[in-house]
């Protein structure tokens, strides 16, 4: 995968600090943490993050892999997909798992949640065409539902589109029995989920991080 990596500079981390909100401290524990995934090499690929064993279980566990090398979540401002990344890369996935600081404004608080919110519905939103379709929803609670090992798929059909269509009266008001519904867009997502404590839901656990000012846990 390429040439060994070399030992990062100060500079390189108060850099990287001042653009995604991490401490050095913390910059520091995730390049250990790089390093250890990426067998020391330049990049990450997502058979990397295949031989994380606390993700095994994790019903949600390839849409959080491929959450790593989808471009929406490395601000580049375009859909697609990349192979491998780098440290900086896995930096900008990660800042979406950073706790909000003690004393930031309401803007900035709301611009954070906005950004985590965003990078769920990213996870979901599998063609990258900016909704959440029926189908897309439905293979989500579908896995979810098949990992619990205790409802047959239909069932699991079945709560899915009826889920769906509950979203729909929400978003949309009633809807006529013969009216197609497309989707969820990303406002509709932030109208939906507007109490939903997603700053304490979003974590790194799955990564092992041993840091005092990170929440790691549930």
């Amino acid at each position: 995968m390429g040439a060994s990596q070399s030992a990062r500079t100060e500079h390189e981390f108060q850099d990287l600090a001042d653009r995604t909100g991490f401490s050095l401290e913390q910059i520091g524990n995730l390049d250990k943490r790089f390093r250890q995934l990426s067998k020391n090499e330049e990049t990450l690929s997502r058979q990397d993050l295949t031989s994380i064993s606390a993700l095994d279980n994790n019903p949600l566990r390839a849409q959080i892999i491929n959450a790593f090398f989808d471009k929406r979540n490395l601000r580049q401002n375009e859909a697609g997909t990349v192979q491998v990344i780098g440290f900086e890369e896995f930096l900008m996935v990660m800042s979406h798992f950073r706790p909000a600081a003690m004393h930031i404004t309401e803007e900035e608080r709301e611009k954070l949640r906005r950004e985590k919110l965003r990078f769920v519905f990213n996870m979901h939103d599998t063609d990258s065409d900016g909704t959440i379709t029926l189908e897309e929803y439905r293979r989500a609670v579908e896995e979810l539902l098949s990992k619990a090992g205790t409802i047959g798929q239909e069932t699991a059909k079945a709560i899915a589109d009826a889920a769906m269509l509950e979203v729909a009266s929400t978003t949309m008001g009633k809807m006529e029995p013969d009216e197609f519904y497309e989707g969820i867009t990303f406002e509709n997502f932030l109208q939906i989920l507007k109490t939903f404590d997603i700053e304490t839901r979003m974590h790194v656990r799955f990564l092992n991080m041993d840091t005092a000012t990170m929440r790691c846990g549930k």
